[in-house]
């Protein structure tokens, strides 16, 4: 079937889980933690991802889906077509009340993204992004076309714990000694989609990542005209540790900073 129409049904998808999380925005929730004290989860994370997830079935009932509460056990597979689901990236955000938050879902092919979609419905903002480019709330989007450092603004990605916090001091200290200003988001999804947009310059982490907080952000990023490597520089896959994507204008300096990073790495 035709890679536009998954690439349609992501976006669909996604804003069916985006509605259903919207309803749930600062209502009071009860709050669980997953797995330490920053990675929570809520009824409205559970509610959104079955949204996506009845979405995608209405189309595509018989393919695998990557979902973070439901299958986040499950790996991408490296053939054939699969989803790849996060229903409310900045789970930390939603539940105090800051409005960047996102619903994202991406189609893959055999390991490579052929549509997404992540909707911050708080901000009344869609970023989809198929084979014919981007676009923000149907109008085509690109990266940004700074090129002096000093002008640039870079965002840090996904959290480093407890236990590596020399590494988040490194990220802060190598992007305000090599560009403009620094900010930080608390959603891998949005970061990226603002990279797409050219809202931000770039973003990086040497951290491993997980599919379903990256992959729609990064054909994003990608079918603006930017630019997502690894931490070698190399074309950054669903696997891959570390991720710095950028406009592509100064990216060897984001990499070169991701790996200053990672000489602090603790584990």
């Amino acid at each position: 079937m035709a890679h536009d129409e998954r690439a349609a049904t992501a976006r669909r998808a996604a804003a069916a889980g985006a509605a259903v999380a919207a309803e749930l925005f600062r209502d009071d929730l009860a709050v669980e933690r997953k797995d330490g004290k920053t990675d929570l989860v809520t009824r409205a994370d559970r509610e959104a991802e079955a949204a996506v997830l009845d979405a995608i079935a209405e189309s595509f009932p018989e393919e695998p889906v990557v979902a973070e509460e439901t299958a986040s056990g499950a790996a991408v597979p490296e053939e054939g077509p699969a989803w790849i689901v996060d229903p409310i990236d900045g789970t930390n955000n939603f539940v105090r009340g800051i409005p960047v938050w996102a619903t994202a879902v991406a189609a893959v092919v055999d390991g490579e993204a052929v549509g997404a979609a992540v909707v911050l419905p708080a901000l009344d903002d869609t970023y989809v992004a198929d084979g014919e480019g981007a676009r923000l709330n149907g109008e085509p989007l690109g990266v940004s076309p700074r090129t002096d450092p000093d002008t640039q603004s870079v965002a840090p990605t996904f959290w480093w714990g407890l236990d590596r916090r020399a590494e988040y001091g490194a990220a802060a200290t190598e992007i305000v000694e090599r560009f403009g200003d620094l900010v930080r988001f608390r959603s891998a999804q949005a970061t990226l989609a603002m990279v797409a947009a050219g809202s931000l310059d770039a973003t990086f982490t040497n951290r491993e990542t997980n599919a379903w907080d990256t992959v729609a952000g990064a054909f994003l990023v990608r079918q603006a005209g930017g630019r997502v490597t690894d931490l070698d520089g190399d074309r950054w896959r669903h696997d891959s540790r570390g991720l710095v994507a950028s406009s592509g204008h100064n990216h060897d300096a984001a990499v070169a900073a991701a790996r200053a990073v990672d000489d602090h790495r603790s584990e």
